[in-house]
């Protein structure tokens, strides 16, 4: 019972619950069947003076859940920076990984919690350390458009032209979600604008139909006649976005015409019924 209360009460972040059962002998270290302790969930839900009380008591940072996930893992995922701050300076190790490899700077860059990766970065956390798929910090960073976090990862030795199993980099992937802010940033550093399997960041920003990206890639040099494999999805990708606009301008002039040719109608038949009821006024 008092193990229960004690992982609601670090839940929910209730202080004097939580001292009233260390003061009573509870043990904080026991683990629930996910593999989830007490500090565990302070941590995930930013209660950093629980946190605090936990490791006067004795906590441990070296438990971990089922898919690998620790103290630190979840307080960075949550972009909780001062709870990082205290699990650090009690052991807990920066190179903490989930089952999948993702590191906490991955999950702390994945969510676009910048003092947190500023944290971790001047802990020793490595900057390409990547998942075990080869996605690094830089290329999810890029994938969900936290701008500022890229440009800490890239002025921090983030490899620019790091490629994941599949062959894409944070340029390829930032150009087919449309993030012009994203791609601006890691253009500073000159980035290359191919992939391993020969496609470009111009191919994912026309196949992504995003025509700001494309214009934007243009100006910096991106080679529209590149003779590879794409050629062909490139040249019908343009063609599709262009179907696109010219649909909707269609649709647009087509609203327009039968919305004053329904007007003139309407005018038409209201100048008729008047003369109408003029006429059988008079007589």
């Amino acid at each position: 019972l008092s193990f229960i209360s004690i992982l609601n009460g670090s839940r929910k972040g209730n202080l004097a619950l939580i001292q009233l059962l260390l003061n009573s002998g509870a043990d904080i270290n026991l683990q629930r069947q996910t593999g989830s302790t007490t500090l565990f969930f302070a941590s995930q839900q930013g209660h950093n003076d629980i946190v605090k009380l936990l490791f006067e008591f004795g906590a441990s940072t070296e438990f971990r859940t089922k898919d690998g996930g620790t103290a630190l893992s979840v307080a960075c995922q949550y972009g909780h920076s001062s709870v990082v701050e205290t699990l650090l300076k009690n052991g807990a190790s920066v190179h903490d990984q989930l089952c999948d490899g993702a590191t906490t700077l991955f999950l702390a860059s994945q969510e676009g919690h910048v003092t947190v990766i500023r944290e971790l970065l001047s802990s020793g956390a490595k900057v390409n350390q990547p998942r075990e798929d080869g996605t690094a910090p830089l290329w999810m960073a890029a994938q969900m458009g936290h701008s500022e976090v890229v440009k800490v990862l890239l002025l921090r030795g983030a490899g620019r032209d790091a490629d994941r199993k599949d062959g894409s980099t944070a340029l390829f992937k930032a150009a087919h979600k449309g993030h012009c802010n994203i791609i601006e940033e890691l253009l500073r550093f000159s980035p290359s604008q191919g992939t391993a399997n020969g496609s470009t960041a111009l191919h994912a920003a026309v196949m992504g139909g995003n025509p700001k990206t494309v214009q934007l890639l243009l100006k910096a040099n991106a080679n529209s006649a590149l003779p590879d494999k794409m050629s062909l999805i490139i040249t019908y990708s343009f063609t599709h976005i262009l179907s696109i606009y010219l649909s909707i301008y269609l649709s647009i002039y087509l609203s327009i015409y039968l919305s004053i040719y329904l007007l003139i109608y309407v005018f038409n038949l209201m100048c008729r019924l008047y003369l109408n009821c003029s006429k059988e006024t008079h007589i």
